[in-house]
């Protein structure tokens, strides 16, 4: 009976937390198609608000792609390899090396916006293009790439793997794409799924670091805020939603694990009866 109780209140308590999550989200989509937000959805709904949003900012939209994959391609190609090493290395000096990586995490993005301003600001080409922007991106969030993969390659013995498949005559080449990639899958698609997500959503430092020819979508959606009817602001609410949940989606169905399960010891005898 208390095991009961339990059950109720932690579930009253989950559902009131999503609930506290959640409604506000509701609330704001629900203001960018209604014609009035202050008279709510009897006003009427519609896509107008949309429209100009699209109209308005399209551009914001499509910069914050472009940068995200960007981004993605570029920790991809410095991430793995550099997991890869600090996973082969071990000891203190790996783990040194993986704090310093880390270390653009606990910096504000302001201030890493400003140290990038003070070092590369004088090049006026470089400063007014979207690949600088792209440059802070890559530094905040190379180490959730870097940790993602270096946690999946330090849970497994993949020194053994790879010093079986050179006894039989691989390549190194050979190896990493056959045996240390596969076997990082996870983390890979993991820190791919963190570094998107982020790149696309980043703000304080994307704020220091654009031109009003480089924004991207969180500060288009912070100009709008401030400049627009609320109605406007929610429908790019609406319109960043409707980017960023079918990404999460997709991704999270591509990092599940799809290797066999363990069979549970209780399912054995039923197995056997099942092969007989």
């Amino acid at each position: 009976m208390q095991r009961r109780w339990l059950f109720w209140l932690q579930l009253g308590f989950t559902l009131l937390v999503c609930a506290f999550l959640i409604v506000p989200v509701i609330l704001s989509v629900l203001a960018g198609v209604t014609e009035n937000f202050f008279f709510g959805v009897k006003s009427g709904l519609t896509l107008r608000w949309v429209g100009e949003v699209w109209g308005l900012y399209a551009d914001t939209i499509y910069l914050s792609l472009l940068i995200a994959v960007a981004c993605l391609a570029v920790t991809l190609l410095i991430g793995v390899p550099a997991a890869y090493v600090l996973a082969r290395m071990g000891g203190r000096l790996s783990r040194l090396i993986e704090e310093t990586i880390v270390l653009p995490v606990a910096v504000p993005g302001l201030a890493i916006a400003l140290a990038l301003i003070i070092m590369y600001g004088g090049y006026r080409d470089f400063r007014a293009s979207w690949l600088f922007i792209l440059v802070g991106h890559v530094l905040y969030t190379l180490p959730f790439m870097v940790r993602s993969v270096l946690a999946v390659l330090s849970s497994m013995n993949f020194r053994e793997l790879e010093e079986g498949a050179a006894s039989l005559g691989a390549s190194f080449w050979h190896r990493l794409w056959t045996i240390v990639i596969p076997n990082a899958k996870q983390g890979i698609l993991a820190g791919s799924l963190m570094v998107v997500t982020l790149s696309v959503g980043e703000f304080n430092l994307t704020w220091m670091l654009h031109t009003p020819v480089t924004k991207t979508l969180p500060v288009g959606l912070a100009d709008s805020y401030a400049s627009m009817r609320l109605e406007i602001a929610s429908a790019y609410t609406l319109v960043f939603f409707v980017m960023i949940v079918p990404l999460l989606i997709a991704m999270q169905m591509a990092s599940r694990d799809n290797r066999p399960k363990k069979v549970a010891e209780e399912d054995l005898p039923e197995l056997r009866r099942q092969q007989t």
